[in-house]
């Protein structure tokens, strides 16, 4: 009976994910309760009615949730499985639920105690890959296009199986774009904005909207991990901040140093594409200021961190950004914001906003 959702997310912040679910399915008028185990690194959302899970799965736009790293729909959890033969109850478990799979993925929550599963979960794949497409669970080949299957095993003995749409999903397995520390980055900060880069920005965006020759703005920037990923990318970046910048970065001839307070910094060139910001603050003190640089038109996207507090995080964060779109709105300022709690990040959540200025017939923008 799959007429559950279960939701991955950072471990500690089940209660946030659970929240978030229910708030967002009853917005459907979907009605259920989330099973919650603290520091599990998952939500169960059990509906009431057997077709919700589904309806669920295709309705709520997966990039609007901030604290699920993934969502997929599935039946009650499996217990007991044989050690000698694992595969054949869970194909079963499949058959007549998923038809021609585009892809497996054997997966296990993101915890210390869910790591040594992962080496348990490789040397599954193969075999129930094998299985399910001789029942057709899967198809032959690898479509993108297809449901995704999900085997999610939180013991050796007892898994969750089920699938997620391939349009409304994290396309990452276990939720998680696996990124290399480089070696050369001034802090493990610049991870937070390369996977930022990956999960708000489509792939094939890449070449327009992270495009050499672009001026940015980091505000907060020492050591300079944010702006280190931008002059990876061949940006001209100002970097704002009090503090000392890497010398390897001032090396490259991309930045400029000011050194100034992020919060009173203002601008003096018109073609700021990129604004980033990854202080320390409050986060009402830096989405205001943050929406001061979309209201006053000083750069086209941003992408921001808000430290979260230690209680009510799901409803701050929602207040937050609810104000600031009112804000904006009432500026006439069309935007699309999207917030998502990283791989990468910890007690926080990153933000990306993009701002879409109205298009006159006949005319290019050239700020950029």
């Amino acid at each position: 009976m799959n007429n559950k959702l279960a939701l991955y997310c950072r471990s500690g912040f089940e209660k946030e994910c659970a929240a978030e679910i229910t708030a967002k399915a009853a917005e459907k008028e979907i009605f259920g309760f989330a099973r919650v185990k603290e520091d599990s690194g998952y939500v169960l959302f059990e509906c009431y009615q057997l077709e919700d899970a589904d309806r669920l799965a295709k309705e709520i736009p997966f990039r609007e949730l901030i604290f699920a790293r993934q969502m997929i729909v599935v039946g009650e959890l499996l217990k007991d499985l044989p050690p000698e033969d694992r595969v054949t109850p869970i194909v079963g478990m499949l058959q007549g639920v998923v038809t021609n799979g585009g892809e497996l993925r054997v997966e296990v929550a993101d915890t210390n105690e869910s790591k040594e599963l992962t080496k348990f979960c490789r040397k599954l794949t193969v075999p129930l890959r094998a299985a399910m497409r001789e029942q057709r669970v899967l198809g032959k080949k690898e479509n993108a296009l297809r449901p995704v299957v999900h085997v999610f095993f939180i013991a050796p003995n007892c898994c969750y199986v089920g699938y997620s749409y391939s349009n409304n999903n994290s396309p990452f397995y276990m939720g998680i774009p696996r990124l290399k520390f480089p070696s050369d980055a001034p802090s493990r900060s610049t991870l937070k904005l390369e996977e930022a880069f990956h999960v708000f920005i489509p792939a094939d965006e890449w070449d327009e909207r992270l495009a050499s020759g672009m001026h940015a703005v980091d505000l907060g920037a020492c050591p300079g991990g944010w702006t280190y990923q931008l002059v990876q990318r061949s940006m001209m970046v100002d970097a704002i901040d009090n503090g000392p910048m890497a010398p390897s970065l001032m090396m490259t001839g991309q930045v400029t140093h000011h050194r100034e307070d992020g919060f009173k910094y203002k601008p003096t060139r018109s073609n700021i594409y990129w604004l980033v910001c990854d202080m320390v603050e409050v986060p009402a003190k830096v989405s205001a200021l943050m929406g001061d640089w979309l209201v006053n038109g000083w750069c086209r996207e941003a992408i921001f961190n808000l430290k979260l507090p230690m209680k009510k995080r799901y409803e701050e964060v929602s207040q937050i950004l609810e104000h600031m779109k009112s804000r904006l709105a009432e500026k006439d300022i069309n935007v699309e914001i999207f917030a998502k709690q990283l791989y990468h990040d910890r007690e926080e959540v990153t933000v990306h906003v993009r701002r879409f200025w109205p298009v006159v017939p006949g005319r290019r923008d050239e700020r950029y």
